[in-house]
């Protein structure tokens, strides 16, 4: 019990934690406004290195010169969507965590929801078919005939100790 109990202790502690950045504090911008829209961009995009991780996240020396980048456009004035676009056309589609929804990304898009979709219909047409042939078995049970129901009711109203053939 104690050995359980320090370990929800312990989990209860590292999910309390904030997440740790990989941020370096000679990254960080003087404005906080401006620091804050550098992290909201950086959360939105791809360590091209790691691969399944935010630039804010990654430690990578790639993602770092991705934040300073970030930073540099911002500084320089531009908005969230002409830093997105600008790293976008650099580097391609796949820069972003979140991609755009385009004539190149539909099928990407689309794909979840259809399979998400078509599992649903399976599942209906299983479980109305399954409910069809239980059906089916009450209605094609096997008639018994009157000496059969007479032996059916003698077993059914014999006492469980008596032993009958």
């Amino acid at each position: 019990m104690k050995q359980f109990l320090a370990c929800l202790f312990a989990v209860t502690v590292l999910l309390g934690c904030p997440a740790a950045y990989a941020v370096q504090p000679d990254e960080i911008m003087a404005d906080p406004a401006k620091e804050s829209r550098a992290r909201d961009l950086s959360r939105e995009l791809r360590c091209m290195v790691c691969q399944n991780q935010s630039i804010d996240d990654s430690e990578a020396p790639l993602a770092r010169d991705l934040r300073l980048l970030v930073r540099e456009r911002i500084a320089a004035g531009d908005s969230d969507a002409q830093v997105i676009d600008f790293l976008a056309a650099r580097y391609g589609e796949f820069v972003l965590l979140k991609p755009r929804v385009n004539q190149h990304t539909l099928l990407l898009w689309l794909v979840p929801p259809l399979v998400l979709l078509g599992g649903g219909f399976v599942m209906w047409r299983y479980s109305r078919r399954r409910g069809k042939s239980a059906g089916d078995t009450d209605d094609s049970a096997v008639k018994l005939t009157a000496d059969e129901k007479a032996r059916l009711e003698r077993l059914m109203a014999a006492e469980p100790t008596e032993k009958l053939l």
